[in-house]
């Protein structure tokens, strides 16, 4: 039986007999230093999963991989997970055994494994995410790199995010109501700023089922976001979302409505389902469009990017398909000039894994953020980490072995979804 630290010690051995021999010992003071920082597990080759666990959070399952070496990794799926406890214990039976450094051959094994058992999108994709991105915190950890590293290396250092002020909670909002919010958020640092303009409660809907939009409507989405302008002034960029609860009509007309407040981007006025009536609404105004947040893998991109339908894509890299998936769509996008801006409505520890694939591609444009994740005590208790989240609008890229957040057991329980076993 191999010892659990022979890979330290062959490491410590070969380092400090080739430094010896050529009488340099003191010139690198630092070696026992970066021995220390080595990996103290045995070979990596040796390395087994041996159990597949998860939790779920509010609208997010937590996905915890062990191995044989006390080394563990933890990904997070967010939306289309409802349901999945009995998926994630089969994807975990398929891993238990092998090495779990690996994964891209894993993710694809497992996806492709089930073509027959929904592995194209949906809740088979989003869970899958949450796998694949605990297999390579383990790999980063093992390796004792930050997962950017392994994909490559990174092209920023801070990672720029626009933050959803969240007024969708606040019921028929005013314009001065959204000047306010983003004044909010301009205030605490954010440079970008982002609202949600579909509202199902808005009295002056034909009704809920006739996706055209009233004139009243119209009216008062544009004057909601002409507020936001006016408030911060030209230099704040401003987001907007109409979530693809309209027609192809009214998505139109708010393109063309919004042109003269140079937004940075309109997200979804229509479901993004159909690349055709995208790349209309793309072609006749000169507003950015963007969607994303509900296509899987890279597979789903490629018409929309071939057809010049989307000015910026926005994949969910909790549910796309992964940390790998997400840098390939990346990589996809960048063939055709396209920027990438990801949706992210994750936990922290979510957060820093997509942060990790912003900094691994070079058309990175911005990342989502909710102004709540800065107070409400859920978003602190779930996951430990010892920097600042955002400053000034960015994320600072962790320098740590993996995703380099770590989840909190003890705070998950007490948001934990009552009924499902819990890391059982």
């Amino acid at each position: 039986m191999k010892s659990k630290n022979s890979r330290r010690s062959f490491l410590q051995k070969s380092a400090v007999a080739g430094l010896t021999g050529a009488g340099l010992m003191g010139t690198f003071g630092g070696l026992n230093e970066a021995v220390a920082k080595q990996n103290p597990y045995s070979n990596p080759s040796d390395l087994k999963i041996t159990d597949v666990k998860c939790a779920y959070v509010r609208g997010a399952v937590y996905v915890k991989i062990y191995t044989n070496q006390d080394v563990w990794g933890c990904g997070e799926a967010v939306d289309a997970i409802q349901g999945t406890y009995y998926m994630i214990q089969r994807m975990g039976r398929q891993l238990r055994g092998q090495n779990p450094l690996n994964p891209n051959r894993l993710a694809e094994q497992i996806r492709k494994g089930a073509f027959f058992g929904g592995a194209q999108s949906g809740v088979f994709v989003a869970v899958l995410t949450a796998v694949e991105t605990a297999l390579w915190d383990i790999t980063g950890k093992v390796f004792n790199v930050p997962v950017y590293q392994l994909l490559g290396g990174k092209f920023r250092d801070k990672i720029r995010v626009y933050c959803d002020t969240a007024l969708y909670t606040s019921t028929n909002p005013t314009p001065n109501d959204y000047a306010m919010a983003a004044r909010n958020a301009v205030s605490k640092g954010y440079n970008a700023v982002k609202f949600d303009v579909d509202d199902a409660r808005d009295p002056n809907k034909y009704d809920r089922f006739n996706w055209t939009a009233s004139p009243a409507e119209i009216e008062r989405m544009y004057n909601a976001i002409a507020a936001v302008r006016e408030e911060v002034g030209p230099n704040i960029d401003i987001c907007v979302d109409m979530h693809g609860r309209y027609d192809a009509v009214t998505g139109m007309k708010m393109a063309k409505a919004y042109e003269p407040l140079n937004l940075m981007f309109l997200e979804e006025p229509i479901p993004a389902d159909n690349p055709e009536m995208y790349k209309h609404i793309t072609q006749e105004t000169s507003t950015p469009i963007c969607a994303g947040e509900n296509i899987y893998l890279a597979y789903g991109f490629t018409k929309l990017l071939s057809d010049g339908a989307l000015n910026i894509i926005m994949p969910d890299l909790q549910k796309a398909g992964g940390l790998g998936e997400g840098q390939r769509i990346a990589n996809l996008a960048n063939l055709y000039y396209v920027p990438f801006s990801p949706h992210m409505v994750a936990s922290f520890l979510g957060a820093m894994a997509s942060c990790h694939v912003c900094a691994s591609v070079p058309n990175f444009q911005i990342m989502e953020w909710q102004i709540y994740m800065d107070t409400d005590d859920l978003w602190k208790d779930i996951v430990t980490y010892d920097g600042p989240r955002t400053e000034n609008s960015f994320i600072t890229v962790s320098e740590k072995p993996g995703i380099g957040v770590e989840i909190n057991e003890e705070g998950m329980k007490k948001h934990a979804v009552p009924g499902i076993p819990f890391f059982e």
